[in-house]
């Protein structure tokens, strides 16, 4: 009977402990070794040679059972959220049973748990892992045996991530009255084992970020070759130490636009200018603007268009940019009806040889005070037309008075005016202004007339 219970429980332990996941994320697995204390003095009020609960709980030389050596073994894996599960086996020799001395009597007991690590409700402290447990066991004492309801509580501190000191006391309630509720207290060393770290970076592969690259452990095991505190795999410039704002890139001018995205990156920019500055907000940035500090368009390579004449027609519309003129005439100066009325009465002074197209000496000086006028008005258009009286064949008149009107715009080219402002015709004798009836009118018939066309 006693051997069937033995394997049963042994049997049971072992499917539970199979049956679980994982000691912490990192190292699922553990063992422990270390000594046990068995103590059924503070558990029994009303037994001869016992006392209330808890009384004396620690009077190690009145009431512990130890043995000088390694006496007790566990076994645990982790499962999940704080929980674990364990197995533990443990042997003792009985000699005190609360103040009541016995002969020596062997104990043994195999135990199975749920742990849960009370860090896990509270938040980690590093070091220091306290938790409790409930389970059952069972104990075989001298020629006794019988099943127990197990709590605990005890604490792990940890030297690092491996090895750690265990101290835990167990209340075991037993169900059969020949052997009495008792304490069983441990101390010992505790071993995490089973965590794999594929990069050799320190960080275990369930909780590294980067499993397969050395990285850092402020980084959950990713790496940061520039030291920018961006991890190379979210860092866009992972050479180059950057901005966590940026992706990992530098901004050397400080526009908010990393430098692998900045036409300027030494100089502070606007994002609408891909990091370039445009100093007068003309939309052409300040490199490419000849005028970088007052607007202008595009076209005049961002600078304002010039009006030289001040006549408020910009130089390029203004046919005349250095003659203040008129919006209507394009920026060139219209001509007065003063100034026409002189040209008209000027030209009546226009006198040639007889028969010839060359001037008579006076009327040099007055196509000179005409030329004066003309010259104002860059732009305007004269038509010099030239006259004879009806003496002389039609065909000889003709011919004559082209010549002479010819010779008008010629000399007028002479002295600067535009050739392309001018026009000359003749029109012989068929355009009188008086009666060739007469020396009056015939004279006043021989005339070149001016007038303005545009």
């Amino acid at each position: 009977m006693r051997k069937r219970k033995i394997v049963l429980t042994t049997l049971l332990l072992i499917i539970g402990l199979a049956s679980i996941h994982a000691q912490d994320k990192n190292n699922p697995y553990s063992i422990g070794f270390g000594i046990n204390a068995v103590d059924f003095y503070p558990t029994n009020p009303g037994l001869t040679g016992h006392g209330s609960w808890f009384e004396e709980f620690v009077n190690v030389d009145d009431h512990y059972n130890i043995i000088p050596s390694i006496s007790k073994i566990t076994v645990s894996r982790y499962l999940t959220d704080g929980f674990s599960v364990e197995a533990a086996g443990s042997l003792n020799r009985i000699k005190k049973v609360g103040d009541n001395s016995i002969s020596s009597t062997s104990y043994l007991a195999l135990d199975g748990a749920v742990k849960y690590d009370l860090n896990n409700a509270f938040g980690q402290t590093g070091w220091f892992d306290p938790y409790a447990s409930l389970g059952g066991g069972y104990i075989w004492m001298g020629d006794h045996d019988t099943g127990t309801f197990n709590g605990a509580l005890g604490f792990n501190i940890w030297f690092n991530d491996n090895l750690g000191l265990n101290l835990e006391s167990k209340y075991k309630h037993a169900f059969e009255s020949k052997i009495v509720q008792h304490f069983q207290h441990s101390l010992g060393l505790v071993i995490k084992f089973g965590g794999t770290d594929s990069d050799n970076d320190g960080v275990f592969d369930d909780v590294d970020a980067c499993p397969e690259v050395f990285g850092l452990i402020e980084y959950n095991g990713c790496p940061d070759s520039d030291n920018d505190g961006v991890i190379d795999s979210k860092d866009d410039c992972p050479n180059v130490a950057g901005l966590e704002s940026l992706n990992g890139c530098p901004d050397t001018d400080g526009d908010g636009i990393a430098d692998k995205d900045d036409d300027c990156p030494n100089v502070k920019g606007t994002k609408a200018n891909n990091g370039c500055p445009d100093t007068d907000n003309d939309g052409i940035i300040d490199s490419k603007d000849k005028c970088p500090n007052v607007a202008g368009p595009a076209a005049n390579n961002g600078c304002p268009w010039p009006d030289t004449d001040g006549d408020g027609v910009l130089d390029k519309d203004d046919d005349c940019p250095k003659v203040a003129g008129s919006a209507s005439n394009k920026g060139c100066p219209e001509v007065s009806v003063k100034d026409i009325a002189k040209l008209e009465e000027l030209f009546k002074t226009v006198y040639f040889e007889t028969n010839k197209a060359s001037f008579k000496s006076e009327t040099i000086a007055k196509l000179n005070e005409a030329i004066a006028i003309i010259v104002k008005y860059p732009t305007a258009k004269f038509a010099i037309s030239g006259h004879t009286d009806s003496i002389g064949n039609d065909a000889y008149n003709l011919k004559l008075s082209e010549e002479r009107a010819q010779a008008v715009k010629n000399y007028l080219v002479s002295k600067g005016v535009s050739s392309s402002n001018l026009t000359a015709k003749g029109y012989g004798e068929t355009q009188p202004v008086e009666s060739n009836m007469y020396n009056a009118g015939r004279a006043a018939n021989r005339r070149v007339d001016i007038k303005l066309i545009k």
